[in-house]
């Protein structure tokens, strides 16, 4: 059995995922959906997999995500800071919340956006209803901060602003089509054609 088979099979035992062999060969990856702790965990599992195969040579992330849970989010965005395969990353559609940091976590130079692809930033919220003593809540609000501050200066960094500005830009939401997201830097340039290489 050739080598990339044994891997494809050891990755379906170890993540219960199947593998689009199509996509994953040309190392085209997709997150379609919210961020969940099993969308992280199919798209870490392909970003090592690929990483494993072929250290070091381009791989391509389309994103259309309204967001979602930010430690899922930031499991995938530290594998992607991690690697050393090059991530182009693709907004298709909608690249929002969550989804933004991971569009912005692409390798400077080479994230894009399609023609009529949207970005939303905006800060991190708190789901649900919280049942807690009054400390407890007080600790989950001082979290909540901390994880703001962590993603205005991920984004700051990754778009070239001072953190004040993205303060500023995510009090609420900020949404921007795809030419307002190259200017704004979340993004570097407009796909006119998928690169199938």
């Amino acid at each position: 059995m050739p080598e990339t088979e044994k891997i494809a099979e050891v990755f379906e035992e170890l993540t219960g995922s199947k593998i689009s062999k199509n996509f994953l060969d040309h190392r085209k990856i997709f997150l379609w959906g919210p961020v969940t702790d099993e969308s992280s965990k199919d798209l870490v599992g392909k970003l090592l997999y690929l990483e494993m195969k072929d250290p070091g040579k381009k791989i391509t992330f389309y994103i259309n995500s309204p967001g979602g849970v930010v430690t899922s989010g930031m499991t995938v965005f530290d594998t992607i800071k991690m690697i050393s395969s090059p991530v182009h990353t693709v907004c298709m559609g909608m690249a929002a919340s969550m989804g933004s940091v991971l569009l912005a976590a692409g390798t400077k130079g080479e994230r894009s956006i399609w023609p009529n692809g949207k970005v939303m930033i905006h800060q991190p919220s708190i789901g649900g209803q919280i049942v807690a003593p009054a400390t407890d809540l007080k600790i989950h609000a001082e979290e909540i901060l901390k994880t703001k501050t962590k993603l205005n200066q991920i984004l700051a960094d990754a778009c070239g602003h001072p953190i004040s500005k993205l303060e500023e830009d995510t009090d609420r939401d900020y949404y921007m089509d795809a030419e307002e997201a190259i200017k704004y830097g979340i993004v570097d340039k407009l796909a006119t054609k998928i690169d199938f290489n």
